[in-house]
């Protein structure tokens, strides 16, 4: 409580330092940095699917590859990718929005085969309650950031909520990771259900801790035929992380599966997982500027 209290007072310090007399007002629309930024952001159904991990270890699989990658973690209310990095993060993207720190490199953190860390990435959606040319300049870091970089990788909350829709459907590709239970099956569909209209992004298919290929290419082919028939969504195939002891000792260890053990049956595939993103991901550019115009249009 005491921390949130201080945020909001740092909040409210930054709005009249801005000298505006009036609310705030949507973000001026303005060409975005050119950038060939790619975007993936990771959701899930629900919660325990091994999401943050495959989003780390995507991460460094892209960065290892020769890419310029950096990791957002937007995990509502449950972030670890600091954690799951072997980091400890203080600073995170809400600290620059409410004027704690100054710069989005205040809070960026160095991570395994230097890929980028930026904690805190939900904070995103509360630059809509800033001042125009405090929306302006974060707009700015952040556009900078995407040019900077070959990828971005969100890791977001469940797909059905609001703020994680609004990363989603403005991302490149919607990288959906479920398991072979029932339960995390229907809440994929449930996801997909939610990001089916005009503006839904491409949506891939990830099946983690899968037993065979058999059994992933079935609960892909059955996600595919119920979406494509009862909501008219295409979904693609990302492929399947099988089953491995190897990524739980990495979790308990804090160190990633593609760090602790590159050559386990996880780390692999999680590597050709990277190699068919890095093939097919087009990319829009102006993720950022896209995101943040809906946001404020919301708060308008």
């Amino acid at each position: 409580m005491d921390q949130a209290n201080n945020l909001r007072g740092l909040m409210e310090q930054h709005q009249l330092s801005a000298t505006v007399e009036s609310a705030p007002t949507p973000i001026s629309v303005s060409l975005p940095i050119k950038s060939n930024c790619r975007t993936v952001a990771v959701t899930s159904g629900k919660g325990g699917v091994g999401k943050s991990s495959i989003a780390v270890n995507l991460a460094i699989a892209l960065s290892q590859a020769g890419s310029k990658v950096c990791l957002l973690d937007a995990n509502l209310g449950l972030a670890n990718v600091d954690l799951l990095c072997g980091l400890n993060g203080y600073w995170n993207l809400t600290h620059v929005v409410t004027g704690a720190r100054n710069h989005l490199n205040e809070v960026m953190l160095e991570g395994p085969a230097g890929i980028h860390v930026i904690p805190g990435a939900s904070g995103i959606e509360d630059i809509a309650d800033c001042p125009p040319n405090v929306q302006q300049e974060l707009l700015r870091q952040m556009q900078q950031l995407e040019a900077d970089h070959d990828f971005l990788i969100i890791d977001t909350g469940t797909g059905i909520h609001r703020l994680v829709r609004g990363f989603l459907v403005n991302a490149d590709i919607a990288l959906l990771v479920t398991t072979p239970e029932p339960t995390s099956l229907a809440d994929a569909y449930a996801t997909i259900k939610s990001l089916s209209s005009s503006e839904t992004p491409e949506i891939l298919a990830l099946v983690n801790q899968a037993d065979s290929i058999r059994q992933a290419h079935a609960i892909i082919e059955r996600l595919q035929q119920t979406s494509r028939l009862f909501v008219k969504t295409e979904v693609g195939s990302a492929g399947f992380i099988p089953r491995d002891p190897h990524v739980s000792q990495a979790v308990i260890a804090r160190i990633p599966v593609m760090i602790a053990a590159p050559n386990c049956p996880a780390s692999a595939a999680i590597r050709q997982l990277g190699r068919r993103l890095d093939q097919s991901a087009a990319p829009r550019g102006g993720f950022f500027h896209r995101l943040l115009e809906r946001f404020s249009k919301r708060a308008a």
